[in-house]
């Protein structure tokens, strides 16, 4: 049940850091991979900065921010 989750946390979080980004989706399978990876990288940045995400909201929020910024420094690295 926890990749379940994981899964689709990783889903709601690409999709919502697309529509934040650039207003559109990248499909099932690349919302879920940008959500993933946005994940790793915002955990890894509220660790740092000392926040621990202990509910499901939570976990969707850094995921979230992670991709945002996934996406931004892909655009940038882009042009």
């Amino acid at each position: 049940m926890g990749i379940l989750i994981w899964l689709l946390i990783g889903a709601a979080a690409g999709w919502l850091a697309g529509q934040i980004t650039k207003g559109k989706s990248f499909g099932l399978l690349g919302n879920i991979g940008v959500g993933i990876v946005g994940s790793m990288l915002g955990g890894f940045i509220f660790r740092l900065l000392g926040f621990h995400s202990a509910s499901l909201v939570a976990s969707l929020i850094t995921a979230t921010v992670g991709a945002v910024l996934l996406l931004y420094l892909v655009s940038r690295f882009k042009s």
